[in-house]
């Protein structure tokens, strides 16, 4: 049995952060940990509070899989300040954990901020030299180079800034593109670059995709899987999800999780 353990925000709705998460570790097959940084008070509408975890509480969650369980892959989503960050990458380094998928969650979809500014500097110094796969979109790419995105050229230069910084592979996810008909994630390992497309789906229903596929990502590696298989397989996970979202809630509803598993069994 393979694990994936998630240090990231607890999501009340249940739609993206550690819920997310260990749905879509579940639905791969791999078994899903937990260290929660931070408790929100969060539904489809937005993020009515957030309540973070002191370092050492979250240190101790993380020493307490370390110590026993083990893990085979880490995913990293909201972090919430640099003490939390560098705690994370502190534990990360003590326990030698090598396969890490780091989602640097930002901006809510309902615009509320998720991480300190102070704290983009320190994912930077402290965690991106751990990064297996780093998957920002497009808005959290611009803050991390400092840079416009709106081409691919444009993308292709701000994937090239982020491996300068140590990540090892990088995916610039398509989301926020300007192209009506389709989403076209751009991944880069340092030697390509490579273009993963999917028609774009008319929906409101989103909130959670960037926690999903990224949670996707940790559980192809967990299982052994190379960074740009897990990367096309996670897109086939997020897209299956968005196609039959869940109309839950007055805002922006979750994605469908044990929709990638029902195609697949439809297809069986």
């Amino acid at each position: 049995m393979k694990k994936a353990l998630t240090i990231a925000g607890s999501d009340s709705g249940g739609g993206a952060g550690i819920q997310a998460d260990l749905k879509t570790f579940q639905e791969l097959e791999v078994f899903g940990m937990s260290a929660i940084t931070a408790v929100t008070a969060q539904n489809t509408l937005g993020v009515q509070g957030i309540y973070p975890m002191t370092p050492q509480a979250v240190e101790n969650q993380i020493q307490s899989i370390g110590h026993d369980m083990g893990t085979d892959a880490v995913k990293l989503g909201m972090l919430f300040n640099a003490d939390i960050i560098r705690v994370a990458a502190e534990q990360i380094k003590h326990f030698h954990w090598k396969n890490v998928i780091l989602d640097p969650v930002m901006i809510a979809k309902g615009g509320a901020s998720l991480l300190q500014q102070e704290a983009v500097t320190a994912l930077r110094q402290d965690l991106f030299p751990l990064t297996t796969v780093l998957t920002p979109n497009i808005p959290e790419a611009e803050i991390l180079t400092g840079m416009t995105i709106r081409t691919s050229d444009d993308k292709k230069e701000a994937a090239k800034r982020l491996l300068d910084t140590g990540v090892k592979q990088v995916v610039i996810k398509g989301g926020h593109d300007e192209d009506p008909h389709k989403s076209t994630d751009l991944f880069y390992d340092g030697s390509h670059f490579r273009l993963i497309q999917t028609p774009r789906i008319s929906t409101k229903n989103t909130h959670g995709t960037g926690c999903t596929f990224s949670a996707a990502i940790t559980a192809e590696i967990a299982k052994g899987m190379p960074a740009y298989s897990a990367v096309v397989k996670a897109k086939d996970f997020i897209q299956a999800a968005i196609e039959n979202s869940l109309d839950i809630g007055a805002g922006h509803g979750p994605t469908n999780h044990w929709a990638y598993k029902k195609k697949q069994e439809q297809y069986s």
